[in-house]
């Protein structure tokens, strides 16, 4: 009994995490469209899009706004990620983040 609870913990928060990576990588893609023009690869929109995650939910619960559900988490992400590489944008002159050679 106690094996089938733990077993159904780790699942249940591995199926987190699985969440959390595709929810960033697809507003860490959007995001990296929207402000640099498709830079960042597979991994960078991922982690980006989680940083955002975390820097949206931030500016979110200091201004006292609460979300919950998959479509709000995607959009605060979203909106984090946006706001990420603005900053970034603006902090390293305009270079951005990544810089992805364009194929021959």
């Amino acid at each position: 009994m106690v094996t089938g609870f733990v077993l159904a913990s780790v699942l249940g928060t591995l199926w987190a995490w699985i969440v959390w990576i595709i929810i960033g990588g697809l507003a860490g893609a959007i995001a990296d469209r929207l402000v640099q023009g498709d830079q960042l690869g597979i991994l960078g929109n991922i982690i980006v899009g989680i940083i955002g995650g975390l820097l949206g939910g931030a500016i979110l619960g200091a201004l006292g706004i609460s979300v919950s559900g998959i479509f709000w988490t995607f959009v605060t992400a979203l909106l984090g990620a946006i706001i990420l590489l603005v900053i970034v944008k603006a902090v390293t002159g305009g270079r951005g983040l990544g810089g992805k050679r364009p194929t021959v």
